[in-house]
């Protein structure tokens, strides 16, 4: 008890400090900048080199201003890196726009090897440093400075300034809706169970942390296996039941497949002991219990994103070694089963950094959604934060609302109990991939998985990289039918067909084939255009029994699981 009143004076002085650093651990950044600076004055060959190559950089821009005075031509020292369009528009190929725009890129291209290759610095660190350097010197850069920015001028010249008085009155507006806890602003029109969220169906269980919507059949007859989604929990699950057109939901339904999908709750701070394995018991194992009773003496084809996916392996191991063989097949949309390499994720998630989480969550109780909602924002930040102020405050335009984005900003809350197991346990221990978690006393091994797995990656994915959900054929002894598709983690899933300028590879490793590296997979790899989403209903049909049956029943009053309301519910609805 005395050592418990200890550790509560630890976690009050965490939560105190995340107040004024937005949930950073000041010691996490101290510890990357120490070992930075410690290593690099102990390095007089890289102090050298920094030097040479500074030196290097600011010739090449003084010769480029030279040049330009007289040959507007004149070629750049320096390119954007790849995904970077701050400099496409035309404007920026006119001196002095193009002088500055240089500029800032010489420096980012100086600060990168400045930061880069030290000798002695770990990875994480280094990573840290380069990226928070990054993020000061974006803050700097001449697009985001209204007399440096020639749209920004030029827009400003033919309205008379009017902009900026419509890009203070958006960031009025905007300021007001956060203060006040409201969506932003065009969220309203995409309303769960009215403009999203509408594919007919039931709520057909109800626990204190999860519902499970049976969705109405739309065929005479359907596949014998129905499909369980398990959706991650950090947002809400409609992302898979979008629009009518873009519903992967409602997509599986029409092509004759009877689907159930998991709706969590958006905890309190009430539910602050909820831990990781709750989730997997009252979450995955209980809606798989109602499916079994429902559709009895059916195999399930399970899918899982992001999150989700990461627990439905967990639970599907945890199966394998209990001889619990309900499953049919396993599918893994941008989820990450081995966290080797989870991207730029890492820079946030060390030792330090989760100790000063812990004590922010044990406070709070839940990590609220505009935590989270922050970190990503930064892994894009060109994206995210300073192209929509350019946009919205110094342009004064309103970028339409879609329904993608309405759902991006309806997110839920997380556990403090489950997020710091899921921290510590996967994203530290690696427990997961290394065989060590453990369920009812035994570990869970995913070799000991038997059926078939189809994986999705995205390849712009910065949430859980390709190479990362790529990882699953290292990890099991089983088929593996693996797709990356076009798009980033949340608009590579929904890539209905019919939409424009999506592409995708697929390949399949049958359990006898060699493995091969992601890049090989790569290289080995034909793109093919348009959806994937056909290649994965055809992958559950060849997985399933050949032959059609009547649609089941909505849900099964006489086995404890009758109707409790239309979809989608009344969880989807918390705020």
């Amino acid at each position: 008890m005395e050592h418990q009143s200890f550790r509560a004076l630890d976690r009050m002085a965490n939560a105190w400090v995340a107040r004024a650093t937005g949930g950073i651990s000041p010691q996490a950044l101290n510890l990357a900048f120490a070992d930075w600076a410690l290593h690099l004055a102990a390095a007089p060959g890289k102090q050298m080199e920094s030097v040479v190559e500074g030196w290097q950089k600011a010739t090449e821009l003084a010769a480029f201003a030279a040049e330009s005075l007289y040959d507007a031509q004149t070629s750049t020292p320096a390119e954007a890196a790849p995904g970077d369009h701050r400099f496409d528009r035309d404007g920026w190929l006119k001196d002095p726009y193009r002088l500055w725009a240089q500029s800032i890129l010489l420096i980012e291209e100086w600060l990168n090897g400045v930061t880069r290759g030290v000798p002695g610095v770990s990875r994480h660190h280094e990573n840290v440093v380069s990226f928070t350097l990054r993020q000061w010197l974006d803050v700097w850069s001449p697009n985001n400075i209204p007399w440096a920015n020639p749209e920004v001028v030029e827009r400003t010249r033919a309205t008379g300034g009017s902009n900026l008085l419509s890009g203070f009155q958006n960031w009025l507006e905007d300021w007001s809706r956060q203060v006040s806890g409201q969506p932003p602003v065009g969220t309203e029109a995409f309303q769960p169970g009215r403009d999203v969220a509408v594919t007919p169906g039931k709520v057909v269980y109800r626990n204190h942390l999860i519902e499970l919507i049976q969705y109405s059949p739309q065929t005479d007859a359907v596949a014998a296996e129905p499909v369980l989604i398990v959706p991650a929990w950090i947002m809400k699950y409609y992302i898979l039941d979008l629009s009518p057109h873009n519903s992967l939901v409602r997509y599986l339904v029409e092509k004759g497949h009877t689907v159930f999908c998991i709706s969590w709750r958006n905890v309190t701070e009430e539910d602050r002991d909820l831990s990781l394995e709750d989730y997997r018991r009252m979450g995955v194992m209980a809606a798989l219990d109602a499916v079994s009773e429902i559709v009895p003496d059916r195999k399930v084809h399970a899918a899982g994103y992001c999150l989700g996916g990461t627990l439905l392996a967990l639970a599907a191991g945890a199966m394998a070694e209990a001889r619990d063989n309900r499953l049919a097949s396993m599918t893994l949309f941008a989820a990450q089963t081995d966290f080797t390499e989870p991207g730029e994720l890492e820079l946030f998630i060390d030792d330090s950094q989760v100790s000063f989480l812990e004590g922010m969550m044990w406070d709070q109780g839940v990590l609220e959604s505009h935590q989270m909602a922050g970190t990503f924002q930064l892994l894009r930040s060109n994206d995210l934060i300073w192209s929509r102020m350019v946009h919205d405050y110094l342009m004064g335009e309103r970028a339409p609302m879609i329904d993608l984005m309405a759902w991006n900003a309806d997110a839920t809350r997380m556990p403090f109990k489950m997020h710091s197991d899921y921290l510590r346990k996967l994203f530290l221990r690696n427990e997961l991939a290394t065989g060590s978690y453990v369920v009812d006393g035994r570990p869970v091994a995913l070799q000991n998985l038997r059926v078939p797995i189809f994986g999705v990656g995205t390849e712009r994915d910065h949430v859980a990289p390709w190479h990362s959900a790529y990882k699953i054929h290292y990890l099991v002894e089983t088929d593996v039918t693996f797709v990356l598709t076009s798009g980033g983690h949340n608009a590579g899933i929904v890539s209905e067909p019919g939409h424009k300028h999506r592409h995708f590879r697929l390949r399949e490793t049958n359990v006898t084939d060699p493995v091969l590296s992601a890049e090989e997979w790569f290289d080995a790899t034909t793109p093919q255009e348009g959806s994937w989403w056909p290649e994965w209903e055809a992958w559950l049909t060849a997985n399933s029994s050949p032959d059609k049956v009547a649609p089941p029943s909505m849900g099964a009053p006489e086995r404890g699981y009758p109707v409790l309301g239309d979809a989608p519910g009344t969880y989807v609805l918390q705020r």
